[in-house]
This record gives C-alpha cells, structure tokens and sequence, in this order.
C-alpha cells in the first residue's frame, strides 16, 4: 500500500485476505476438524467444553485465518449438538 499498490480494499481482495462469512465456505473446515480430532470432539461431548476453544482454534488453522471466528464457533457448537 505505501509503494502504491492500490487501496487496501484492492489490495485485500488481490491478494485473498478478506474474512470468510459464508457458513458453506466454512463448513467444510469444521467437518475437517471434527473428523480429525475424534478424541477432543469425544472429551467435549463427556462435558469438557473448554476444548472448544482447540477446536475452533484449528478451524481457523485449517481456513489459514479467513473463516470468521464468531461463525466458526457457532458452526462447531452447532455440529457438536447434533
């Protein structure tokens, strides 16, 4: 931005730095990390629900930052439930 490579919308846009909101595009990593990390998803579901905080930790890992972490959250407590 400051050699003049645009206006920072461009420049987010360009080079793919805007924050995931859309719950599909978000999906997919929660499904990823549920069937990665068996042994967490089975001590939250024995009542350890500190360890939701690893597993929405590694769905923002795993969309390298871009998923919104609100939505993320929500999305694992969401499939957790069910």
């Amino acid at each position: 931005m400051w050699k003049g490579a645009g206006s920072p919308n461009a420049i987010v846009e360009r080079e793919g730095l805007a924050q995931t909101s859309d719950p599909s595009a978000v999906e997919p990593f929660v499904d990823e990390v549920l069937a990665a990390n068996e042994k967490v998803v089975a001590d939250y579901k024995a009542g350890k629900v500190n360890v939701l905080g690893f597993l929405v930790g590694q769905v923002m890992k795993a969309s390298r930052g871009k998923a919104d972490p609100a939505l993320a959250n929500e999305l694992v407590k969401k499939k957790l439930s069910s």
